[in-house]
């Protein structure tokens, strides 16, 4: 059961949209503990591949509006400055970006849920987001998938419902090594989706292999031949939720939160 709110603000977006800020606090929601663990590979053209095979598409909405938002910014160039009609082509297109922004939200939202509630463990590579948007042909389709706002949800979830949430190193090399027998193969270039393990022979998918190996990294050592990672790194407790493992301590949530 949750206390009164501590405060309530008023929020005006870019959209002419209005929004109500609750911040309340709720103790640990802690789920029934899960026998299962999940490693997760992000990538571009698929959104994430996990470590038990399955493969997730994002709904990119950018790439579907972008011939949308090109005709409006085009609309909005031809209108000066300050005028009514400049005002109306402006609100038009601050509503598409904000649709835009609550599809990826959504569909960011229900898949990390749906993760926090199946799995136990669940391990994330640590990607240079910041410095793969810089690289202008890559910028806009990693923009549009959310890679770091779907790992501040894994986050703040994990910490809410009692699960453990790991990230590891950027340098462990996850799509190089054989997931059978350790075997690293050696660096692999983008085109390449499927290889052969010199050592094994074992036949791998680029990112099921992985996945897998992402899960073996993080320290949980059931696998396809139960190896152990050698190196692991915890993330940081997200800032917006104070770190708390025992359920009498309160949790700051906003009611975004509370309605997952």
């Amino acid at each position: 059961m949750t206390n009164p709110p501590s405060s309530v603000t008023v929020i005006k977006d870019a959209a002419n949209r209005y929004f109500l800020s609750f911040v309340v606090e709720i103790n640990q929601q802690l789920l029934p503990e899960s026998p299962n663990s999940v490693g997760i590979d992000l990538g571009i053209k698929t959104f994430a591949v996990l470590s038990t095979g399955e493969k997730i598409d994002a709904p990119k909405p950018l790439k579907k509006r972008i011939k949308h938002l090109r005709k409006l910014d085009r609309n909005l160039s031809r209108k000066q400055k300050g005028s009514n009609r400049y005002e109306r082509a402006r609100v038009r297109k601050a509503k598409l970006y904000a649709r835009m922004k609550d599809t990826r939200k959504d569909f960011l939202h229900k898949l990390s849920t749906r993760i926090i509630h199946e799995n136990q463990v669940i391990v994330l590579e640590d990607l240079n987001v910041a410095g793969m948007v810089k690289n202008h042909k890559l910028s806009k389709a990693i923009s549009d998938l959310g890679w770091r706002q779907f790992r501040t949800f894994l986050e703040g979830k994990a910490e809410k419902y009692g699960r453990d949430f790991r990230v590891i190193s950027r340098w462990e090399p996850t799509s190089q090594k054989c997931s059978c027998c350790g075997f690293v193969g050696g660096k692999l270039d983008l085109s390449v989706r499927e290889w052969t393990c010199l050592n094994c022979g074992t036949v791998h998918d680029r990112d099921s292999n992985a996945a897998v190996n992402i899960l073996v990294a993080g320290g949980h050592s059931e696998t396809l031949n139960g190896r152990g990672g050698k190196r692991q790194t915890f993330v940081k407790e997200a800032a917006a939720v104070e770190a708390s493992t025992h359920l009498e301590k309160p949790v700051q949530l906003s009611i975004f939160d509370i309605l997952q």
